[in-house]
């Protein structure tokens, strides 16, 4: 997403909640009988949802995108109405528009109902709206999803038509061109062509599969934060897959992720309900609760690849960006009050040196707040506040920009979320660090102060890769495949001119694993050209090319991905360049 003034994005909100009623009154006159569900502006775009007499194919945009010129042109002025509950009924029913009808019964006695007409159509919207269909010129429809009418898979399955708008067309340009190179980059089909991973329908539906080189590549990040982690003073833990429903209910996960578990498992003994782990924070409460902590033993650090799995419905799945199990570099940390700010600011310090490492620069901070008017939030207001200003002086203290989010808390405390952009400038939410006052009251945990009684410790809740899985599906397209040394899978690959010399390459090899480089002989019958452009096709960083001379003088020429020969050197600066690399 690119960040633009404020007013800017208002107004691009409502060009593009224009459009889509643009869009809406086009798909009406083209497809007679349609029934429209909801139409919102979203990032870098809008969609609408439409429940059509007969299936949208893409050979219809161009149609579609015909007619809303035409409107266009027109320049018929958005107009807004209100109308009384029963007149909205009416006049919905009237015109056959059933989910419509529904929404009606949503909004609360005494808001007003508001209709926006342009020519012959109206829509029931809330709006804010252009003035008049002459402002909606730079927009293009880009593709169609399923969407279950109110993300209910018990419900009709309607077509969702996605679209963007645009204030001109250089803007429309540039965003078209993000797409096509995104397209290039989509980590689904670059991580089947480099062999990092795979899904299986046999397996299930946003279940993934790691291939060898992509389990290499996740183990590599793993082993990055294990050890910052023990730089740290982080204990490991172990814990299982699934735990016992009353763990769930105590902590609060199995009345707020209701609709993201997976069945029950109902065991032979009457307590015996146990849950797929949807959060490892209980686990880790557990943990921490086994023994009674003195103060001397706080921070206690506890941290975790866990994997959890929450059921995510099949429209949303996305590779790698949107699974339904997923592992977490995650930890829990429990402290006294007076070091609260200290932990949380070697949190963030933890958090932006993975980011750098892993060439993700580009973040601003959001901080996740309750909104009070919400009901899954648990713990007092006084708890609330003291978390919510804890996150906010320490961020503050750092000098760092951050923006307010109502609503985006945790269900147990306050959160900073940092908004990393990627090589293309799109968005994601990667690291995040939360502050709890109220698992630890829930579960009463304790630990005694140096005044000999028990107090009530805060935990803090953080992970800075968020989702390993999903950050792998960012790293493939933040580098469109290219990894740099250090992360690479396989980071060399020997290359023999000849059979005669696969002797000495698989020599060069056992040295080169031995100096912990990931390499591998390609001694495949096939010419040598073909083998180097292959291997530049894997994104493999460097090649070593062996040959006749090389074995009469024990050195290896050195190709590196994107510079080309470097020249033929002996093995040891081989690897003391790779060791460059490696550290850079």
């Amino acid at each position: 997403m690119i960040h633009m003034p404020e007013e800017q994005q208002d107004s691009l909100y409502n060009l593009r909640h224009s459009t889509a009623h643009l869009l809406a009154q086009a798909v009406g006159d083209l497809f007679p009988g349609v029934k429209y569900a909801i139409g919102p502006p979203i990032e870098d775009g809008f969609y609408y949802d439409f429940d059509l007499p007969a299936p949208l194919r893409e050979e219809d945009f161009e149609r579609i995108e015909a007619k809303m010129r035409e409107y266009a042109a027109k320049d018929l002025p958005i107009v807004r109405e209100e109308r009384s509950r029963e007149e909205a009924k009416a006049l919905l029913d009237s015109m056959g528009q059933s989910y419509k009808v529904e929404l009606v019964d949503d909004i609360p006695e005494g808001e007003a109902l508001s209709f926006y007409r342009q020519g012959e159509w109206v829509d029931m919207c809330r709006g804010p709206h252009v003035p008049s269909t002459s402002h909606l010129k730079h927009f293009k429809i880009l593709h169609t999803a399923g969407a279950y009418w109110r993300g209910n898979e018990k419900k009709k399955m309607l077509t969702r038509v996605y679209g963007t708008a645009w204030h001109s067309q250089k803007d429309l340009d540039d965003y078209l061109h993000r797409l096509e190179e995104a397209k290039k980059r989509d980590h689904r089909i670059l991580g089947r062509e480099l062999g990092l991973f795979m899904f299986s329908h046999d397996v299930g539906p946003g279940l993934p599969l790691y291939l060898p080189k992509g389990a290499t590549l996740r183990e590599t990040l793993m082993d990055f934060m294990k050890l910052e982690q023990q730089k740290r003073g982080y204990q490991g833990v172990v814990t299982p897959n699934i735990g016992n429903k009353r763990l769930y209910q105590k902590s609060g996960h199995l009345q707020t992720f209701t609709h993201k578990l997976f069945p029950f498992m109902v065991g032979e003994e009457a307590d015996e309900t146990y849950i797929l782990k949807p959060m490892n924070c209980p686990h880790h409460i557990m943990i921490y609760a086994s023994e009674l902590r003195s103060y001397r033993e706080l921070p206690v650090r506890l941290a975790e690849f866990g994997t959890v799995y929450r059921y995510e419905q099949s429209g949303e799945l996305t590779g790698m960006l949107r699974v339904r199990g997923f592992t977490q570099d995650d930890s829990h940390i429990f402290v006294m009050p007076e070091q609260l700010e200290s932990e949380f600011l070697a949190v963030v310090d933890l958090t932006l040196h993975t980011l750098k490492r892993l060439g993700l620069t580009d973040y601003r901070a959001r901080i996740g707040i309750r909104d009070p008017k919400d009901t899954k939030y648990i713990g007092s207001d006084e708890n609330w506040e003291a978390a919510q200003k804890a996150i906010i002086h320490a961020v503050e203290s750092l000098g760092m920009e951050y923006e307010i989010s109502e609503g985006d808390a945790a269900f147990y405390g306050p959160k900073l979320d940092l908004m990393v952009r990627d090589a293309l400038r799109r968005e994601w939410q990667m690291g995040t660090i939360q502050v709890d006052y109220n698992l630890p009251e829930r579960f009463e945990l304790e630990y005694v102060g140096e005044d000999g009684q028990r107090h009530r410790p805060i935990m803090i809740h953080r992970a800075p890769f968020g989702s390993l899985d999903r950050m792998i599906g960012l790293l493939v397209e933040h580098y469109a495949g290219a990894f740099p040394f250090w992360l690479a899978p396989q980071q060399a690959a020997l290359i023999p001119i000849a059979d005669r010399h696969q002797e000495y390459a698989n020599g060069v090899v056992l040295q080169l694993r031995e100096a912990g480089f990931r390499s591998a002989v390609d001694g495949r019958n096939e010419k040598m050209g073909k083998r180097i452009r292959e291997a530049e096709m894997q994104k493999i960083p460097a090649m070593l090319i062996v040959g006749d001379r090389d074995i009469e003088n024990g050195t290896v020429s050195v190709r590196r991905r994107g510079e080309g020969d470097l020249g033929a050197m002996p093995l040891e600066s081989a690897i003391a360049l790779f060791k460059e690399w490696r550290d850079a």
